[in-house]
């Protein structure tokens, strides 16, 4: 009986020590907790931003960088983002998680407030999602950024070429000052787009112009036609200003044309003489051959007269004084066309010839 003495005794004892073990570990757990998130607490108390430290070791579990919510929600407060829409820490953390730049986002919110751009929360995080730059949209939207047009990157002679209405072709480089529009800014075009259609535009307006001497002596009025109209439509900035930075002179390439015209014109003449040239000495053939046929008609109709007045001396029907009266007008009729044609035959030719 005095063992169980003991034995409560030494399990007292036992107890005691693994009670301090306990209270020893979550002491020492808390201490490394505390130190590791006394900074950060320190500042979002004294900031008043709101987050406990209960909420930082949470964040910690969800995965979510404890510092870059602190960082910013203290930027959100600091800069009277709270004061006009609530920032709430779990919304930093659901940005955070869906892979947004929060401190960027916080930034240009910062800034747009500041130039009152009246853009908010949900607008900022769904541009930065959207894989925009959102921080520079919002600088873009204060201090203007200028873009070359053509972009001299992308072509081999740096230079718009356009022809007026009088052929002459110029060669324009302008500079076009843009400014981000922050509604838009969500599926809205780019700068290619812009310069594309600042390219267009100046291309039209100076097509449209009469003569080359009017772009030269008002170049302002180029801006002004392609300004109206409105290509910034559909886009992500707003057109604040086209200004022609260069206008020079290149071909005459009216007289160009017309040249190329005029030769295109020559050889289809040509083409069609010459076609009307092989009809014409296609048909003479045909008529060389015509006569040709016919004399040989003639040839064989004159064999035949003899064989014809054989056949009427053997019927009767032909006398003897009859053919030599045939005789003598066929010798009276070869001397006169003899005497027609070239006047060198003689009678006694004719007379021979009978």
């Amino acid at each position: 009986m005095a063992m169980y003495p003991a034995l409560l005794a030494q399990a007292g004892n036992t107890a005691v020590w693994l009670a301090f073990a306990f209270i020893v570990l979550f002491a020492l757990i808390f201490l490394a907790v505390f130190a590791r998130y006394f900074g950060l607490w320190i500042q979002a108390k004294t900031t008043r931003a709101g987050i406990s430290l209960p909420n930082l070791v949470m964040m910690s579990i969800r995965k979510v960088n404890p510092t870059v919510i602190v960082r910013g929600k203290i930027m959100a407060v600091q800069g009277g983002l709270t004061d006009s829409y609530p920032i709430s820490t779990r919304a930093l953390e659901a940005h955070y998680l869906a892979g947004g730049d929060v401190l960027k986002v916080i930034r240009a919110l910062v800034a747009a407030h500041k130039a009152k751009l009246g853009m908010d929360w949900q607008v900022a995080q769904a541009i930065d999602l959207a894989g925009r730059d959102v921080l520079d949209a919002v600088r873009t939207s204060v201090y203007p950024k200028v873009i070359d047009c053509p972009d001299p990157k992308k072509t081999s002679t740096g230079t718009l070429d356009a022809v007026a209405g009088d052929g002459i072709q110029l060669k324009a480089r302008a500079r076009v000052t843009v400014r981000t529009n922050i509604q838009q800014l969500i599926g809205g075009a780019t700068e290619e787009t812009v310069i594309a259609r600042v390219g267009q535009g100046i291309v039209q307006a100076i097509g449209s112009t009469p003569t080359y001497a009017d772009v030269l002596e008002n170049p302002d009025m180029i801006s002004q036609t392609v300004l109206n109209q409105g290509l910034e439509a559909q886009t992500a900035f707003e057109i604040v200003s086209i200004d022609i930075a260069d206008i020079d002179v290149g071909d005459n390439i009216g007289a160009r044309l017309q040249a190329d015209q005029a030769e295109a014109d020559m050889r289809v003449a040509q083409a069609r003489a010459e076609q009307r040239r092989a009809a014409a000495a296609a048909q003479e053939q045909e008529m060389v051959a015509q006569v040709q046929e016919n004399r040989a008609k003639v040839v064989l109709a004159e064999a035949g007269v003899p064989e014809a007045i054989a056949s009427a001396f053997r019927n009767r029907k032909l006398g003897l004084m009859d053919y030599y009266e045939l005789k003598n007008v066929q010798a009276d009729t070869r001397m006169r066309t003899a005497i027609a044609g070239d006047g060198m035959s003689s009678p006694s030719r004719s007379d021979a010839r009978s």
